[in-house]
């Protein structure tokens, strides 16, 4: 891809991007280097990547609410919603806010990466799908905006009914403002230094069976968000977190007892002490698992449960996936018995 053409993907409105490649894209998850094509500035600490894979092979094809793990070259991995136009597959968008007070991940991408460096990324996945739905109402706050944008494009485009009310700390400091203006009214901006907290009583308003809710942001608007939805039907609301929900991701909880896992495709059988993670332990086995965010938001090491009762800690499956009780996020979640069976 060539600068010009990178710069002109970068002004594209979302879903109005040409989907030609050639060749055709991977089939599989992509687990490989990539090169930094642009670097924009898409908010006060924020800035948007252009990445290509180091082969020139298109990327594999996504969907709304898909994300993809940056390897840092410290070991660290950090996910990052794609927030490009969904139909281009010769390179992915990602966007990256600076948090100072981090773990350090993002620090080290905005303050290290530029046009020309080379990352190794995997993915991607999805665990923030958009489900079919006649109405949408969409809740940004800040950084939460990046997996809404490619739905936003995709609800336009299907002609669905749908709203976004998207909040920050200033207008500054909110990405892609200029990318929302063309969808008009149906586009909310709220800055907290213009306007206060979000109106989320006038915006999601009453319940409503037609009406799916997707909230991305803060703890604390996912937490205000899913108060207003607590009597909406089941399945309204569609949350993703960048970190655990409160009172979840406790690996060292007192009362914690050992528990024994079985490994049934290595055969291999091994006690997870209190303190201890499911996934640490498999890997002291030496068992392959792929892991990444360890807080049991991101999903990377979901686990097929063949045997045995689980402790579900994660702050990603849904009700309804727990009741099944057949995966688990082995990063936080436990064994309610004695014992578990894992298909690892």
């Amino acid at each position: 891809m060539t600068s010009s053409s990178t710069a002109a993907l970068d002004a594209l409105p979302l879903g109005t991007a040409a989907a030609a490649t050639s060749p055709a894209p991977r089939e599989t998850e992509y687990d490989g280097t990539v090169t930094v094509l642009s670097r924009r500035t898409a908010a006060d600490g924020v800035t948007s990547l252009l990445l290509a894979p180091h082969d020139g092979v298109p990327l594999p094809r996504w969907q709304p609410g898909a994300h993809i793990d940056v390897v840092l070259p410290t070991g660290a991995v950090r996910q990052y919603s794609l927030c490009g136009p969904a139909a281009v597959t010769d390179c992915w968008r990602i966007a990256v806010l600076r948090e100072p007070d981090g773990r350090g991940g993002s620090q080290w991408i905005y303050d290290n990466v530029r046009e020309g460096s080379e990352l190794r990324i995997r993915g991607p996945r999805n665990n923030f799908p958009l489900r079919q739905a006649r109405r949408y109402l969409f809740v940004a706050g800040g950084i939460g905006i990046t997996p809404l944008l490619p739905m936003i494009a995709e609800a336009a485009a299907a002609g669905a009914d749908w709203s976004l009310l998207y909040g920050g700390r200033s207008r500054a400091s909110m990405a892609f403002l200029s990318e929302l203006e063309g969808y008009g009214e149906r586009v909310i901006v709220r800055p907290q230094d213009e306007y206060g907290l979000l109106d989320l009583a006038g915006h999601l308003g009453e319940p409503s069976p037609t009406t799916l809710v997707y909230c991305c942001g803060p703890a604390g608007l996912i937490d205000a968000v899913e108060a207003h939805c607590a009597t909406w039907p089941a399945g309204s609301l569609n949350v993703e977190r960048f970190a655990a929900a409160p009172g979840q991701h406790s690996g060292d909880v007192e009362g914690d007892e050992p528990f024994e896992v079985e490994l049934r495709s290595s055969g291999v059988t091994l006690t997870v002490q209190p303190g201890q993670s499911v996934l640490r332990a498999v890997e002291a086995a030496g068992a392959p698992v792929m892991s990444s965010c360890e807080e049991g938001i991101c999903g990377s090491c979901e686990t097929a449960v063949l045997a045995g009762e689980i402790d579900h800690r994660d702050s990603l499956l849904t009700d309804d996936e727990r009741a099944a009780g057949d995966t688990m996020l082995i990063c936080v979640s436990r064994a309610r018995g004695g014992r578990l069976v894992l298909d690892l």
